[in-house]
């Protein structure tokens, strides 16, 4: 389960096929030589602290070098959208730990979403997408925004038919699928794959685990004491397993003090149309957590601190709320503590050189 760490590399961001990005997402490259897709993850040898058993790539679509660097491309390109301002990296970008830094996403137009960026961290190891699950897969995932009207805002076949005209990417589709035609399920393979590179391990908490006692501060492991403690912070029912998350659905109280609830914070009910869950998100993955602020699927709380307060008066009260959400009896210093403790989650990302020029 655990094993050898993955080494940083300067991240910088300029679009793909020499267009410049936004600084907010991102910085310019530090190095004059061409940037590099990443690594094809080893799936025997991952970072400290992750878990091989629990990866998850579909029969259909495995990792190859080829797709990463054409998904590495597309995600890069704001092209993608219908008017070529927006690309997957303007919300995720890895300067806010894979998200944005904003309580909601902002999509083509400046059109303000319903929703918090969620990170793409450590996707490797999830099946369902979406802070409401309604995607079954990455690859579903990745054409999501696509045609989201206030995301992307654009059209499958618009999108096929602007990428078929790319000169550059004939010879990146070829290399990938074997001929250079553009399909819109070619390109969320593409994407998916890139993303699935992302990783986060070899935390300060993995060291600490695997024997470094020296990686953690005190507070820290107070902190983590107070986390795993079902009597205390309750947190690790929940954030459980190597990614800190139980890959489940929660009422935790989010939004349920708006009176327009039912159509603003319904949550997992759109998916399912059980009624126990209205209201229901996600559990997100706390691995670098404290670089993807704000927090929360309506990014409601801005900081971890922010964060631990909600948690400790119970969440809001509602009908639906999950039986496991309580009151919390914490001190000012365990407060402090726990925050600490998810600091030390922040471990080292999988290198991306630089974003993809052509």
């Amino acid at each position: 389960m655990h094993r050898a760490l993955a080494v940083i590399a300067a991240i910088g961001i300029v679009s793909s096929f020499g267009c410049t990005a936004n600084k907010e997402e991102g910085a310019a490259p530090t190095s004059s030589e061409a940037p590099k897709p990443p690594p094809t993850p080893d799936l025997e040898n991952l970072p400290l602290g992750l878990d091989e058993g629990s990866v998850n790539i579909p029969a259909d679509n495995p990792l190859t070098a080829e797709k990463i660097d054409l998904g590495w491309h597309l995600y890069y390109d704001k092209r993608l959208s219908k008017d070529g301002t927006i690309a997957c990296v303007t919300c995720h970008t890895p300067e806010h730990g894979w998200s944005d830094g904003k309580p909601l996403m902002v999509g083509i137009g400046n059109q303000v979403g319903g929703r918090n960026s969620p990170t793409i961290l450590n996707r490797l190891f999830s099946d369902l997408q979406f802070w409401d699950g309604r995607a079954a897969s990455l690859e579903e995932q990745a054409l999501g925004p696509i045609q989201a009207g206030k995301e992307m805002g654009n059209t499958l076949e618009n999108m096929v038919a602007t990428l078929s005209a790319i000169e550059g990417y004939k010879p990146k589709f070829t290399a990938a699928f074997g001929d250079d035609k553009v399909t819109a399920d070619r390109v969320a393979k593409a994407i998916a794959s890139f993303e699935r590179t992302v990783l986060s391990g070899n935390s300060p908490y993995d060291r600490y685990l695997a024997g470094d006692k020296a990686a953690m501060n005190e507070s820290a492991v107070r902190g983590m004491a107070v986390f795993l403690d079902n009597n205390k912070g309750r947190c690790s029912i929940c954030h459980a397993g190597s990614n800190f998350t139980d890959e489940a659905y929660h009422n935790i109280g989010v939004g349920m003090d708006d009176p327009d609830w039912e159509t603003s914070h319904i949550g997992r009910f759109a998916v399912t149309k059980k009624e126990e869950d209205k209201g229901s998100y996600k559990t997100p993955t706390l691995r670098n957590v404290a670089d993807s602020g704000p927090y929360m699927h309506d990014g409601s709380d801005a900081t971890l601190e922010a964060t631990v307060d909600f948690y400790v008066k119970g969440g809001h009260p509602s009908p639906y709320l999950d039986k496991e959400m309580k009151p919390l009896t914490l001190t000012d210093q365990e407060k402090k503590d726990l925050v600490e403790f998810m600091q030390a989650l922040s471990g080292e990302v999988t290198p991306v050189s630089a974003p993809p020029q052509l």
